[in-house]
């Protein structure tokens, strides 16, 4: 269910509107503890001024008690938080009033010491059971947080209620590694051993347990089961899931699952009703955020934020006469875009004119994973915002020298579950290529980096992709290409693991070009500060995808 409030019922406490709405909810919440939930806010800043409204409304409504959680991902989607590395973030949710986080992929962008850096100034708690310090082979966080209710008896609480963290494993694979090196993400059975040994701490002292996971029900993460779905069936003891990861808008699982998920940048706000007598999780549901008023400081504090990153990154630089798809499915990660096209483009041309790649330029391709397009361009003017909005990530052109072989396995790798989405998709520049999604992936082992198992298989053949020609010459499996892609796909994230290997090597080099910058000057440059119909009004054709 989800539940529209409109504006007047929390404006006007009094009004009919407002006993509509709460005759919808719920008559009355005297005795009830209500948790408010959110996650894959990505940087809607504006949207935590809902939180203190309605936390204020179910208050007045007669609920003992209000908890905020967060399930991960707050860190990196807008300029508004990327600019800061974050922390931008951290000081919303403090205003906002949050009490409990868990870490999503995303908090990890920046590197995990800019995360813990960061950290230090939360006046949240943030739990998560299983990222690991290498050096002392302890989670980096608290697994858990126990949460403890009174009312008139300091020593007797009315309910406890446990709060459990998970991240996906996807994260080792999802991040630049070369930012997380002193990190790691336990996955496949270990992920559930973690999980079940923190459930197992507290089971018997609290009355209920949440999983605060970041785990989402994407068919990317089926093969690997990590899905929160997977999460209930390995792990006992576990009452509700609050999710993450997936964007997915859901007040359940597949098969009634308790599992619920917001969706993504504060279209809803999701809310757990629990009986404060039986101790039993009565109720669940989402508010849809359409018409909720704000709180003023908090929507205050986001507006200065905004307002300080719109006149660094807000001046127009060029114009388009198309909109640049940034999709992400149908759309990036699935297929070619002409958003794709432009940043690959832009990629290989920003290292080709400074010189140095050892082989000529008819050997030169470029490919991003498009999992790293995060936004589209509509036709008109083009901003600075704009382009770091579409590329977020503070990434940086690299190049890796590999063999037509270890190309085909990149791009076999990297469509496995084509039709599916899949974050490494591969935007190409020179690449003529084919994809038949009709036959199978030949699923091999999992992709080792640096020791560490990711989150991704190697393909144990070619099946699927073939090449036609490379800059329109002919492909051989033999030569050496030059791949122009980001430091990220360069250092094995998502299903580049071919790059890692090659990179380890010392066969490639990062020019320290960041990738919006690379875009920025292309279009200067070379189209003359106009995104042309001609040039990018569709993908150029440069995959058949049967």
């Amino acid at each position: 269910m989800v539940l529209s409030v409109c504006t007047a019922a929390l404006a006007d406490w009094g009004g009919a509107e407002y006993a509509a709405a709460a005759k919808t909810v719920n008559t009355s919440y005297a005795g009830k503890t209500v948790i408010l939930h959110t996650n894959d806010v990505h940087g809607a800043i504006d949207g935590y001024a809902y939180i203190p409204t309605l936390r204020s409304w179910f208050e007045s409504q007669g609920a003992t008690d209000v908890v905020v959680v967060d399930a991960g991902d707050f860190s990196q989607g807008t300029t508004y938080v990327s600019a800061s590395k974050g922390y931008a973030a951290i000081e919303m949710m403090n205003a906002a009033g949050y009490d409990i986080v868990t870490l999503g992929n995303h908090e990890f962008d920046f590197g995990f010491e800019q995360l813990m850096l960061n950290l230090e100034d939360a006046k949240f708690d943030v739990i998560t059971s299983n990222v690991i310090l290498d050096e002392t082979n302890e989670s980096i966080l608290p697994a858990y947080d126990i949460v403890s209710f009174y009312l008139s008896d300091p020593a007797q609480p009315y309910l406890k209620i446990a709060f459990v963290g998970l991240e996906t494993p996807e994260t080792a694979t999802k991040v630049n590694p070369g930012l997380i090196q002193e990190i790691h993400f336990t996955a496949f059975d270990e992920l559930y051993t973690n999980a079940q040994a923190a459930v197992d701490a507290v089971r018997e002292e609290v009355d209920i347990v949440i999983a605060l996971a970041h785990l989402g029900v994407d068919n990317e993460s089926k093969a690997n089961g990590y899905r929160s779905i997977d999460l209930l069936n390995h792990v006992n003891g576990i009452d509700f899931v609050i999710d993450g990861h997936s964007h997915t808008v859901m007040t359940a699982g597949e098969n009634g699952e308790p599992i619920q998920s917001t969706g993504t940048k504060f279209a809803n706000i999701g809310v757990i009703v629990i009986d404060n007598e039986t101790k039993t999780i009565e109720n669940n549901f989402l508010v849809s955020t359409a018409g909720l008023t704000k709180n003023g400081p908090v929507a205050a504090l986001a507006q200065d934020i905004m307002d300080a990153v719109d006149a660094r990154y807000g001046a127009v630089f060029a114009t388009s006469e198309v909109l640049l798809n940034g999709d992400k499915a149908p759309g990036n990660r699935t297929e070619e875009t002409n958003l794709g096209d432009l940043i690959t483009d832009a990629m290989v041309w920003s290292v080709v004119k400074e010189g140095g790649i050892a082989q000529p330029e008819s050997q030169v391709v470029g490919i991003t994973n498009g999992g790293g397009i995060r936004a589209t361009i509509n036709a008109g003017d083009v901003t600075m915002k704009d382009i770091n909005t579409v590329l977020p990530f503070g990434n940086t052109v690299a190049v890796i020298y590999v063999t037509g072989n270890e190309l085909l396995e990149v791009l076999e790798a990297s469509t496995f579950c084509t039709p599916d989405a899949v974050g490494g998709y591969p935007q190409t520049s020179g690449i003529q290529w084919t994809l038949d999604t009709t036959k199978a992936y030949d699923q091999g082992s999992v992709y080792v980096l640096g020791g560490k198992e990711g989150s991704y298989f190697a393909p144990a053949s070619i099946q699927r992709v073939t090449i036609e020609s490379i800059n329109g010459q002919p492909f051989d499996p033999e030569t050496v290409y030059a791949v122009v892609t980001n430091n990220f796909c360069a250092a094995g994230g998502d299903t580049y693991n071919a790059f890692a290997r090659a990179y380890e090597e010392g066969s490639g080099f990062d020019t320290g070009i960041p990738m919006d910058e690379a875009v920025m000057a292309y279009i200067e440059e070379v189209l003359n500060g106009t995104i042309t119909a001609e040039a990018y009004g569709a993908p150029r054709g440069s995959v058949t995808i049967k």
